[in-house]
């Protein structure tokens, strides 16, 4: 018996019977090879992926019944004997983490980051360069044999997305580039720094094959490749509470950028940090939009065979659509479905990499829907929030997972549904359950390693600030969760966050008192995260009106003085205007045309409660969709619903009561020095569900928005009069963004499974 062959037996712990070996060499090394790796007669048996992928079973039926028509006979064996070339197969082809590899990882470590320069082009736990395919987990992915191949003949596999090619122009240099996807028509390319770009193929374009890997053999002593196997046979996956800062690739995105976005940019949710949803694009504006027309979409694979049996979960999938907000930056789209990230090429959508993991079993509410509203950029990550409330940093040129976060440390009923917001080198998240029972918070991490900096809890514990508020013991579930991104102010270095409402969210026998901080905007210093101000719009809450609505930044002359303020359209049906520097409220008034709950908001900040009546207004007045304020037209535009609900009063039950409100959604501008709405646009379509479509404005003059009915529509932006429309047939339920690459202006909407993007006709 060959050496080798001893070798890979002592890799893994398969011989249960001693007389595997000769069995194997009397029936099967003939055609397979005397070391497994298959002869002239048949095909190897190590690394096998074919194998790999089949059940003990199937193996067995193989040996038993054979394959007549491949020449390969059936063998009637003992079952021991049997038992004992399954896990023969089973072995030669079980991947690296499950093998015992002899050699000493210590040194395998120091060389690969050390004399063996590997870490000059892989990554592993965020440690080198993005440049080859990520490490982190590859002895997950390949066996023993594979990776000792990998190493002394790189080019007998490439990995996906990492074959070479010659990029073959008459006007422009040759180019040799990483293939990360192809298609007849484009193709996804990194260049060997580490750069992602997207090229549309022309017939000016040749596209030539290389064969050979760009990684060249490893020159290691025997010794050194048994320690190099043996570290990356410990590679199996990033941890939470692992990783490692990695230095800055060519076109990391600087917080200095995301400050000051460039025009074409949209690199954070709102496409600024400060939460208003205005940009400064105009080449498509209202003489042109006419000509708007769709150039590309994209759809998001729901997995449906993992989604939860659940009344929740069948009831808001008769209005499902994806939530997210898509970034841009480079040219590339960043865009999430449940539990997925996915970067595309922002001028065709031509795919590039994605990430997916499972749904989590078990969650409730939005988190179980696999709600999802974006991601966030800094340096050369991609940061995402995970259904159950895990912060993951994955690479933004390999996709790869970087370092990950769990948020909590109890495991109350959290979920994750947000879009992150950078600031500074950190990473500011909120959780989501606020309806089942949480103690809500907003976090801080850093952003290159996933170390907590700081909480900031929304209900306060035993002897902290605020407690006197909440009277018998519902605070230790209290809720107020922190699922809308916020918004940021770098001069005054405050971060603004939305809360949600307490629970139980009518059932209030154990929460007397206002609840503090739940339904509130709070003023964070960034540096710690500790409370500046914090404004409560619905103290002692028992209508679920969440306080997660927009909270947008606006520096103007309000009544003749220039003022730092913040504006805020609740869903208690109150328009707010607050001086942000210190949170002095200059503007409470009512922006519906039916409100019966409060007469107005008092001198000293608080809603004036009237009695209980019949018909409550409002049932929800507007959600947490986006919302724009325009420096031209000097309005601040929001959806609006005006729907009442039908209360149970004591009385007689003769008495008719009202019919059931069908309501009805508007988009409506207000004046923000006097609440006055300036113009309003009924919208015609459902009430019901969470279509929850917001806003986006832009120079150009333009409002755009999803209606409920499923249209895309463009309005002009001083009176909301439709200039343009698509019907899309699908629900829409988050906010458009906009961005250019090359100087063509793009739309984004998210509407169903679909991400859609349109742009001028050329």
């Amino acid at each position: 018996m060959p050496v080798v062959f001893f070798l890979l037996l002592g890799i893994v712990p398969l011989l249960a019977q001693p007389d595997i070996p000769q069995t194997y060499a009397q029936l099967c090394a003939g055609c397979h090879g005397a070391d497994a790796r298959g002869s002239q007669q048949g095909p190897g048996l190590a690394g096998n992926l074919r194998l790999r992928r089949r059940s003990t079973q199937s193996l067995r039926n193989v040996i038993t019944r054979g394959i007549p028509a491949a020449g390969m006979p059936g063998f009637a064996l003992p079952e021991a004997t049997l038992d004992g070339l399954v896990a023969l197969v089973v072995g030669l082809n079980a991947s690296a983490a499950e093998a015992k590899v002899p050699g000493d990882r210590a040194a395998g470590n120091a060389y690969f980051f050390g004399k063996g320069q590997c870490a000059g082009c892989h990554m592993v736990s965020g440690r080198g360069a993005a440049v080859g395919p990520d490490l982190s987990g590859i002895a997950r992915e390949l066996t023993v044999d594979q990776l000792r191949e990998a190493l002394v003949n790189p080019s007998a596999r490439l990995a996906p997305g990492y074959q070479v090619v010659r990029l073959e122009r008459a006007t422009a240099p040759m180019v040799r580039v990483f293939a990360r996807s192809r298609s007849a028509y484009e193709i996804a390319i990194q260049d060997l720094r580490g750069g992602l770009h997207s090229l549309v193929l022309n017939e000016g374009t040749r596209v030539v094959e290389e064969t050979a890997s760009a990684m060249p053999a490893a020159k290691a002593s025997t010794e050194e490749m048994q320690d190099l196997l043996a570290y990356l046979s410990s590679l199996s996956g990033v941890k939470p509470g692992e990783g490692a800062p990695a230095a800055a690739g060519p076109g990391a995105i600087s917080f200095a950028r995301i400050q000051n976005p460039a025009p074409g940019d949209w690199l954070t949710y709102n496409g600024n940090l400060n939460g208003n949803r205005y940009s400064p694009l105009q080449q498509i504006n209202a003489a042109n939009v006419s000509k708007l027309q769709l150039v590309w979409s994209y759809t998001i694979p729901l997995w449906a065979q993992f989604l939860p049996d659940t009344p929740y979960f069948h009831e808001n999938m008769r209005y499902f659509g994806l939530e997210t907000v898509p970034l841009v930056a480079d040219g590339i789209m960043y865009l999430t479905g449940p539990n997925q990230v996915h970067a595309v090429s922002a001028v065709t959508g031509h795919p590039i990499w994605q990430y997916a993991r499972p749904r989590t079993p078990g969650l409730v509410s939005d988190p179980s829907l696999g709600t999802n509203r974006g991601v966030a950029l800094l340096g050369d990550n991609v940061f995402f929030v995970t259904d159950n409330a895990h912060l993951l940093a994955l690479n933004r040129v390999t996709g790869r997972l970087v370092w990950e976060a769990v948020l909590w440390d109890e495991p109350q009923k959290y979920g994750g549904t947000i879009a992150p917001l950078v600031v500074k080198d950190m990473v500011v998240v909120g959780v989501a359950g606020g309806d089942w029972g949480i103690r809500g918070f907003i976090s801080a991490y850093k952003g290159a390693t996933g170390d907590r900096v700081w909480r900031q809890w929304t209900v306060p514990a035993d002897g902290e600030p605020g407690i006197e508020t909440w009277i018998g013991g519902g605070h230790k579930l209290g809720g107020g969760s922190t699922w809308l991104t916020g918004s940021y102010d770098p001069a005054m270095e405050t971060i603004y966050w939305a809360t949600g409402n307490p629970w139980p969210n009518s059932d209030d026998r154990q929460r007397g008192g206002d609840n503090l901080y739940t339904d509130s905007v709070l003023a964070l210093n960034a540096a710690d995260g500790k409370l500046k101000w914090h404004y409560q719009f619905t103290p002692h809450d028992t209508h679920d009106w969440d306080a997660t609505e927009p909270n947008v930044l606006v520096d103007t002359v309000y009544r003749g003085q220039p003022r730092k303020l913040l504006l805020h359209a609740d869903r208690n049906g109150f328009f707010y205007v607050f001086d942000r520097t210190d949170g002095k409220l200059l503007l409470g008034k009512s922006f519906l045309h039916r409100l019966t709950w409060a007469s107005g908001i008092g001198a000293d900040g608080r809603p004036q409660k009237l009695p209980p009546s019949e018909l409550g207004c409002p049932d929800h007045a507007t959600n947490w969709n986006g919302t724009t304020w325009s420096p031209t037209t000097k309005l601040y535009t929001i959806i609006a619903i005006e729907k009442c609900t039908v209360n149970l009063l004591p009385g007689s039950w003769k008495t008719a009561r009202p019919p059931e409100d069908p309501g009805r959604k508007y988009l409506r501008a207000l004046n923000i020095e006097t609440g006055a709405i300036a113009w309003e646009v009924p919208l015609t379509g459902p009430v019901d569900g969470k279509r929850v479509a917001g806003l986006l404005g832009t120079a150009g003059g333009l409002l755009f928005y999803g209606d409920p009915s499923g249209y895309f529509v463009a309005a002009d932006e001083r009176n909301g009069k439709t200039l343009w429309r698509m019907p899309l047939q699908a629900t829409i339920k988050t906010s458009p963004m906009t961005y250019s690459v090359n100087g063509r202006q793009y739309v984004t909407l998210a509407a169903g499974a679909n991400v859609m993007t349109f742009a001028l006709s050329q």
